[in-house]
């Protein structure tokens, strides 16, 4: 079943998170990952997000998504994010009723 691991947040460090998405970028393609959604201007209808700019990135499940985030290669660059960046990020599947 597909996955999604989808966050948002509000940058604080322009120059950190570039650094951080020249980084993450190439690791998609390499764990099956799939760029559906990428919006620094989110429109929030509901609620309070921690900011506007929403990333939406797909995986054939949710064991793959978690391998990538797991991975050498994008723990390596994920702390540049997490340092320049004031959100939150989940996982979730397609479609999950239990």
């Amino acid at each position: 079943m597909a996955a999604f691991f989808i966050a948002q947040y509000q940058v604080n460090d322009a120059d950190l998170y570039a650094t951080y998405s020249a980084g993450a970028g190439p690791t998609l393609a390499q764990y099956g990952g799939e760029l559906v959604a990428f919006d620094v201007a989110a429109e929030t209808i509901e609620g309070a997000p921690p900011g506007p700019q929403t990333v939406i990135i797909k995986f054939e499940s949710k064991e793959a998504a978690k391998t990538w985030y797991q991975s050498e290669e994008y723990q390596a660059v994920v702390g540049k994010r997490l340092a320049a960046t004031a959100g939150f990020s989940v996982i979730s599947e397609a479609m999950n009723l239990g």
